[in-house]
């Protein structure tokens, strides 16, 4: 069974009338009686499938005790006067509130768990072998697309590789590349600048300086080192050198640390059907593109032990979008979160199905770059 972490409070409606059937507006789950409790999880689960507002004559067909139109209608009425549901425009059906599909999902919502195939097929595809790091967490986002049909998404933290080699090349006046390659082959490229003027003897007395610091070791290991080692005035370097040597350290200092790998947008355009929903999708475009809301994940993510799911307003990074984000950290060997993964869509998600397909691909993923 997937792990499910609670995170939000449901707020209670601000509405509030004598109810028929219900404890009261915000009640939970274990407040509603049963007719209420199985007539709102067939409505959810029915708006999940369809995307379209649930009447009484749809109802009637999917529960499993008999009851008449006006005996649904009248319950329907009690879950919406709760804050649980709404009608939207002039239509018959309801829909639920983000506040009932809280309720759902911690209340009412069955996970289960993946079948062996599907195991085998999250396994094989993101199997590290002959792969980077960056192949297996591209891999995990592409693959939880396809199989959400919603936008994939992978945040971890760039991994520091010792260094194998580090270089200054001449770029002209002013202007200084700073080549690092780390033991897996990793090529990092940043371009610096120069005083002018600057001989070419400096950059190759700043190329060995920092290559005898730090081939073998990561720059988070060494940098302090070499800091302090300037500061104190034990370095023998002159001082246009030393310049060139702080520069090159400099172009990592404030790095963000962080990869964002997103893969599936254009799925979230399948369901659109109105231009509100447009709009909304292309203000979660636009937050996306950004990148650094979802920075934040990892932050969210860190104090879970399993899936985190946040619905539409209140998710603090896409409420405004009226999307859900469902998300799961992924840790190392050593049990440390390194990372997060996880699936943004609609509100009307699919729950059950996705929460244990992003819990069972973080364990993953964790086995696979810790």
């Amino acid at each position: 069974m997937s792990r499910v972490t609670r995170v939000v409070e449901t707020p209670a409606p601000a509405s509030r009338r004598e109810s028929r059937s219900l404890a009261g507006p915000g009640a939970p789950v274990a407040e509603l009686n049963e007719r209420a409790r199985e007539v709102f999880r067939r409505i959810v689960e029915a708006y999940v499938e369809s995307g379209e507002p649930v009447g009484s004559r749809t109802l009637t067909r999917r529960l499993s005790e008999h009851l008449s139109p006006a005996t649904i209608r009248n319950v329907m009425a009690d879950l919406q006067d709760a804050g649980l549901l709404f009608a939207p425009h002039t239509s018959a059906g309801r829909v639920p509130t983000d506040a009932g599909l809280r309720l759902f999902v911690d209340g009412l919502l069955e996970i289960g768990n993946l079948s062996q195939e599907e195991r085998d097929s999250i396994d094989g595809r993101c199997a590290a072998v002959g792969r980077s790091v960056q192949d297996v967490l591209s891999e995990a986002s592409s693959l939880l697309s396809g199989l959400s049909r919603c936008a994939g998404v992978v945040i971890a933290p760039r991994v520091e590789q010792p260094l194998k080699h580090i270089e200054f090349v001449n770029l002209g006046p002013g202007r200084a590349l700073v080549v690092i390659v780390t033991e897996n082959g990793t090529v990092e490229n940043r371009i610096i600048e120069t005083p002018l003027g600057l001989p070419p003897s400096a950059l190759i007395e700043a190329s060995n300086y920092l290559s005898a610091r730090l081939v073998g070791r990561t720059l988070e290991e060494a940098r302090d080192a070499i800091e302090a080692e300037l500061r104190a005035q034990r370095a023998q370097l002159d001082e246009l050198t030393r310049r060139i040597v702080e520069a090159g350290l400099a172009t990592w200092s404030g790095d963000p640390g962080s990869a964002l790998i997103v893969r599936g947008q254009a799925r979230l355009l399948e369901d659109v059907t109105a231009l509100e929903d447009l709009e909304n999708v292309r203000r979660l475009f636009e937050a996306l593109e950004r990148g650094e809301s979802f920075m934040r994940l990892l932050e969210l993510a860190g104090g879970a032990e399993g899936v985190k799911i946040f619905i539409g307003a209140e998710n603090p990074l896409f409420g405004h979008a009226g999307c859900s984000v469902i998300v799961a950290p992924f840790r190392n060997s050593q049990e440390r979160i390194v990372g997060a993964l996880g699936v943004v869509g609609p509100t009307r998600i699919n729950y059950a199905r996705i929460v244990p397909m992003v819990d069972y691909t973080a364990r993953v993923v964790g086995r696979l770059v810790g």
